[in-house]
C-alpha cells in the first residue's frame, strides 16, 4: 500500500527552466516582481512582469546576488522587496469586481539579509488572516501560497504583518483570472493545499503556458509501490465545467504495482476540523485491447464515495470531483479499489485538493476609504496607513476611530491629526467621511478660513482647530451649533481667527460704552480706598503698631484646592534645575525602563531613592501631559498614587519628574516576567490596592478625575507590592455643573484596556476606568497578554468568557498558582472582572463597588490562612480621614 503523505515538499523545491512554447494569451493576468525596478518577460515562461512600485509605498527593494540564484530559478524569484518597518504593509491591486481570481504569493529567503535565519510572519488577504509563513530548515525553500477568491471590490490588498518572528517580505504576486464555472464552492474561498501531477518526474513543475490558468502542478514525493504511465499524444480537454487540466499533466499518470492492492492516498487535517473540496483527473493513456478493461470504484474511509464505475476514455480527460465541501475529522484516507471484473488496476493522472477559507471581516465602507486616502495624498501624511482603515480592528489606522458593527461595514467616526505638520487648507475630502463625529486637526500650520461644509456634517460633535494659522470669521452654523451646546469647538491660538457671530459683536458693541464706564468709576473709587489705607498704615507705623498688613494674603485653614490643568506649574519649591537632575541620577547612570513619555532612570536624592522621567523631544505626549501629570500630582495625595518629588522645567530638552522610586516595577512587567511569580493574596492585594487609588480620583476629588489609561504597565509595585498608580499625563478632570453624565472628547489609551463605548462615541465617563481596570483583573486572575494576535479568541475577555461557559475554573486561573488558591475567591474575581467589563457601562459597577467586592475576595482567600481584614470600612471614610482633606 503506497500512501502519498508527504505532499508538501513537492511545494518547496526550487522551480527549474521551463523550455515552452509562447502562444497562450495572458489576458487579465496580473504579474508583479517584488523589488525589481523594471518589466520584463521571464524567460521559460513567457510570463510579462512588471515592477511593483506602484503596487506599494513601503519596504526596501533588494536582488539577491548571482551567486544565491540556482540555475533554474526563475526571474521574478531573483528580487524581493523587505519590509522592516511597520506592522503591517500592504499591496493593493485593483481587480475586476465579481470575476474569479487565483492569488498566488511567492517567497525566497535565501539568506537575503545575511543572517542565516529564516522569518516566520504572516499573511493577511485584505483585513483577513490568511496563512503564517514558514520556511522550515532550509534558507532556499521556495513557499508558495494561493487562494481562489471572487473579487467582491474594485480592488484587493495583500498584507505582511510582522508577529514579532522575524522581517516580512515578498518575493512576487501573481493573479490570474478563472472562468466562474470551475471551483465552485457553496460558500468561501478556497486555500490550495495540494496540486499534484502524478506520474511526472521528480524534477518537473508545469504551469504557463501549458496551463492556461498559470496553475503551478508539482510532482508528488517517489511512491514506491506506484508506477508510473505515459502517453507521447496529447490529451482532450472536454469537461463541461473547463477545469481543463494540462495535457503534460493529463499525460503522465500511475497505477499500483501490485493490480489487487488498493490505490490509495491520504493527509491528515491539521487544526481542523475544516472542509475540503477534492478533483481527481483521469484519461486513459493506454490503448486497450478488447479483452481488457480498467473499472475501479472510489472510497473515502472506507465508504463508497462515488457510487458508479469510474470508466477512463482513452485520450480524454475526466474529472471526479466534490460538490458540496467534505468535513471529517482527523483523517481523510482516498483509495481507488478494482472493480469486480476489471483486468486492469486503477489509474490516477492528477489531483487538486483545497481547503475551504472564509474571509468574514467586512472591509471599510468603500467612500470612507476613498475619502481618508484622498485626505493622507492632500496632506501627505507620513503615518504607516496601509491595508483597510478600520479593518482589522487589531490594525485600525493611527489617528482613526471606527464603528464597528457586525451587520455593517466599519466606518470611520473620529480622525486625530493633531501635531501632523499640517499645511495648506482644511481638506474639502472630510467632508466625504459621513460618520465623523470627532475632528482634531490642532497644532498643525493650516491656513485659510474654517470651511462652512464642518456645520453641514450632522453627526460631528468634537472640532479641534486650536493651534493653527486659521484666519477670517467662523461660519455662523458652527458657532450657533457650539452655543446651543451639541459641538465642542476649540479654536484657541489662532491669532487671525474670529470666532465670534455677528449678533454676539452687536450686542458686545451695546454693553461697551456702559462697561467702560462703569470701570472707569470702580477704578477712581479703589485709588481712594488705597490712599486711605496708606495713611491709616502711616499712622499706625509711627505709634508702633504691628498690625496685620492688608495686602499680605492669608493661610486658609481647609482651603480647597482648584484643580485647573490650564494654570502655571504651581508649588515652585519643589521645581528642580537640570543640574540637579543630573546630579540624582549620576549622569543618566542607571536606565530603569522606557515609555510614550521618555525614558526612566535611578536616583537617589538625599537618601531617598526616586525614578526620574525625562521627556523626551520625540515624544507623542508633549508638554501638554508633561504640565497635565504636575498639576494633578502636586494636588492629589493617596497612598494608593504615585508621589511626585519634584519636577525640572527648563526648556524641551530638559523637562523631566522625580517620583518615588517603586522597587518592583510595574505589574504588566511582574506578570510576564516568569522569574517572579505572585501568589493569588498578592494579587488581590494589587488589585484591592489599585481599585482604591482609582476610586480616590472618582470619588475623593472635586472635581473627580478620570485616569484614561489604566492598564497593568500604569501600576507600580514598592519593595512591599503595595500597588500604587502612575501615568496620569492623560486624566481628565470630571464636571460636575448642570448635571453633566459625560465629557465629549478624543479617544487616547492602550488599546486592548479601551471602553468600547467611548472608542465608538467619544463620549469619557468615570465607567471607562472601570471598564479599564476589569481587563486588569482578568489579568491578575490568567497572567495572560490582554492581546494575543495568532489566537482566534484574541481579547482576554473573549477568552475568558469562553472558558467561563464551560465552567471550569481551573482553565482561567493562571497556571502558576492554580494549585494554590481559593477557588471561590477567584471565580468572584472573575465576576468582578466580567462585571466591569459589560459592554453596556450601566451595567459596569463603580469603584466603590468593587472596593467592597475585591476587599471580600480577599477576605476569602485570607479565612483559610487564619487573617481578615476590616471588609466594613469603606474607602471613602477611611482614606478620607487618612489623607487629610479631598483634593478639589
Amino acid at each position: 500500500m503506497a500512501k502519498l503523505k508527504a505532499f508538501l515538499s513537492a511545494f518547496i523545491a526550487t522551480l527549474p527552466l521551463l523550455h515552452l512554447v509562447h502562444a497562450q494569451t495572458q489576458q487579465g493576468f496580473i504579474s508583479i516582481d517584488c523589488g525589481s525596478n523594471s518589466s520584463y518577460t521571464e524567460p521559460a515562461t513567457g510570463i510579462n512582469y512588471v515592477s511593483d512600485s506602484n503596487y506599494v509605498q513601503t519596504g526596501l527593494a533588494i536582488t539577491l546576488p548571482p551567486s544565491r540564484r540556482s540555475s533554474t530559478l526563475q526571474k521574478q524569484l531573483w528580487s524581493l522587496r523587505s519590509f522592516p518597518d511597520g506592522t503591517r504593509n500592504c499591496y493593493t491591486i485593483k481587480l475586476k469586481l465579481g470575476t474569479k481570481y487565483l492569488i498566488r504569493a511567492s517567497f525566497l529567503y535565501a539568506n537575503y539579509d545575511n543572517q542565516s535565519t529564516t522569518p516566520e510572519f504572516d499573511l493577511y488577504f485584505g483585513p483577513d488572516f490568511w496563512v503564517t509563513v514558514k520556511f522550515g530548515d532550509s534558507i532556499n525553500n521556495i513557499i508558495e501560497e494561493e487562494i481562489i477568491h471572487i473579487a467582491i471590490s474594485n480592488q484587493a490588498q495583500v498584507c505582511l504583518v510582522n508577529n514579532g518572528n522575524g522581517v516580512p517580505f515578498l518575493s512576487a504576486l501573481e493573479l490570474r483570472p478563472l472562468p466562474n464555472t470551475t471551483y465552485v464552492t457553496i460558500s468561501g474561498s478556497l486555500s490550495t493545499l495540494f496540486r499534484l501531477d502524478i506520474g511526472a518526474p521528480n524534477d518537473t513543475f508545469i504551469r504557463f503556458p501549458d496551463d492556461i490558468y498559470d496553475r503551478v502542478w508539482s510532482p508528488p514525493t517517489p511512491l514506491v509501490k506506484w508506477t508510473p504511465i505515459t502517453a507521447s499524444l496529447p490529451i482532450n480537454n472536454n469537461d463541461s465545467p473547463g477545469f481543463m487540466a494540462p495535457s503534460k499533466v493529463l499525460s503522465t499518470a500511475s497505477t499500483v504495482i501490485n493490480a489487487s492492492a488498493p490505490m490509495e492516498f491520504y493527509w491528515d487535517d491539521v487544526n481542523g476540523p475544516n472542509q475540503y473540496y477534492v478533483y481527481m483527473y483521469f484519461a486513459e493513456l493506454q490503448e486497450l485491447k478488447a479483452n481488457q478493461s480498467r473499472l475501479f470504484k472510489i472510497y473515502l474511509n472506507d465508504q463508497l464515495w462515488v457510487a458508479d464505475n469510474i470508466l477512463v476514455s482513452y485520450l480524454t480527460e475526466n474529472v471526479v470531483r466534490s460538490i458540496a465541501p467534505l468535513t471529517l475529522n482527523d483523517t481523510y484516507d482516498f483509495k481507488l479499489i478494482m472493480s469486480e471484473g476489471s483486468t486492469l488496476p486503477p489509474i490516477l493522472n492528477a489531483i487538486e485538493i483545497y481547503k475551504v477559507m472564509n474571509f468574514p471581516q467586512l472591509t471599510t465602507e468603500q467612500d470612507d476609504v476613498d475619502g481618508i486616502k484622498s485626505i493622507k495624498n492632500d496632506y501627505g501624511v507620513t503615518k504607516n496607513w496601509q491595508g483597510d482603515p478600520c479593518a482589522p480592528k487589531m490594525f485600525a489606522w493611527q489617528g482613526i476611530n471606527c464603528s464597528y458593527d457586525a451587520s455593517n461595514p466599519p466606518r470611520i467616526t473620529g480622525l486625530d491629526l493633531s501635531s501632523n505638520g499640517l499645511t495648506g487648507e482644511i481638506s474639502a475630502n472630510i467632508s466625504s467621511l459621513a460618520k465623523l463625529a470627532f475632528l482634531d486637526l490642532s497644532n498643525n500650520n493650516l491656513s485659510g478660513a474654517v470651511p462652512d461644509f464642518l456645520a453641514e456634517m450632522p453627526l460631528l460633535t468634537v472640532i479641534d482647530l486650536s493651534g493653527n494659522n486659521l484666519s477670517g470669521q467662523v461660519p455662523a452654523s458652527l458657532i450657533d451649533k457650539r452655543n446651543k451646546g451639541s459641538l465642542s469647538l476649540s479654536m484657541e491660538g489662532n491669532p487671525y481667527l474670529d470666532g465670534t457671530s455677528p449678533s454676539e459683536k452687536k450686542k458686545k458693541n451695546n454693553i461697551v460704552v456702559p462697561i467702560v464706564a462703569a470701570v472707569g468709576g470702580a477704578l477712581i473709587i479703589l485709588a481712594l480706598i488705597l490712599a486711605s489705607i496708606y495713611f491709616i498704615r502711616r499712622k499706625r507705623s509711627s505709634k508702633g503698631g504691628t498690625g496685620p498688613s492688608l495686602m499680605e494674603p492669608h493661610s486658609p485653614i481647609n482651603s480647597e484646592v482648584q484643580l485647573n490643568p490650564h494654570e502655571p506649574l504651581q508649588t515652585p519649591s519643589r521645581q528642580l534645575s537640570y543640574s540637579d537632575i543630573l546630579k540624582m541620577t549620576n549622569n543618566f547612570g542607571r536606565l530603569l525602563g522606557e515609555g510614550g513619555f521618555g525614558k526612566v532612570y535611578y536616583g537617589v536624592m538625599g537618601n531617598t531613592e526616586v525614578a526620574v522621567k525625562m521627556l523626551s523631544p520625540k515624544s507623542a505626549q508633549g508638554y501638554r501631559e508633561f504640565q497635565a501629570e504636575v498639576d494633578l500630582l502636586l494636588r492629589v495625595h493617596h497612598r494608593n498614587l504615585t508621589g511626585l518629588v519634584g519636577y525640572c522645567n527648563e526648556g524641551e530638552t530638559k523637562m523631566g519628574l522625580v517620583y518615588e522610586y517603586m522597587a518592583k516595577g510595574n505589574l504588566g512587567s511582574v506578570l510576564s516576567d516568569g522569574r517572579v511569580v505572585l501568589r493569588w493574596e498578592e494579587r488581590l492585594q494589587i488589585g484591592l490596592d489599585s481599585a482604591q487609588g482609582l476610586e480616590y480620583l472618582h470619588n475623593g476629588c472635586r472635581p473627580p478625575i478620570i485616569h484614561r489609561d489604566i492598564k497593568s504597565c500604569n501600576i507600580l509595585l514598592n519593595e512591599y507590592l503595595q500597588a500604587k498608580l502612575a501615568d496620569f499625563g492623560l486624566s481628565r478632570a470630571f464636571p460636575m455643573e448642570g448635571g453633566a453624565t459625560h465629557v465629549t472628547t478624543k479617544v487616547v489609551g492602550t488599546p486592548g484596556y479601551l471602553d468600547p463605548e467611548y472608542y465608538t462615541s467619544y463620549k469619557l465617563t468615570e465607567k471607562s476606568d472601570v471598564y479599564s481596570f476589569g481587563i486588569v483583573i482578568l489579568e491578575l486572575i490568567t497572567g495572560r497578554p490582554v492581546l494575543v494576535k495568532t489566537s482566534e479568541k484574541s481579547h482576554i475577555i473573549q477568552w475568558v468568557d469562553s472558558n467561563i461557559n464551560q465552567g471550569d475554573i481551573y482553565s482561567i486561573i493562571d497556571p502558576k498558582i492554580k494549585d494554590d488558591c481559593n477557588t471561590n475567591s477567584v471565580w468572584k474575581a472573575v465576576d468582578i472582572g466580567m462585571s466591569c467589563t459589560a459592554r453596556n457601562p450601566i451595567n459596569r459597577p463603580t469603584m466603590s463597588h468593587v472596593v467592597t467586592e475585591l476587599k471580600e475576595c480577599l477576605n476569602l482567600e485570607l479565612n483559610q490562612r487564619g487573617h481578615q481584614i476590616d471588609s466594613a470600612t469603606t474607602i471613602s471614610s477611611n482614606f478620607h480621614s487618612e489623607m487629610g482633606p479631598m483634593a478639589r
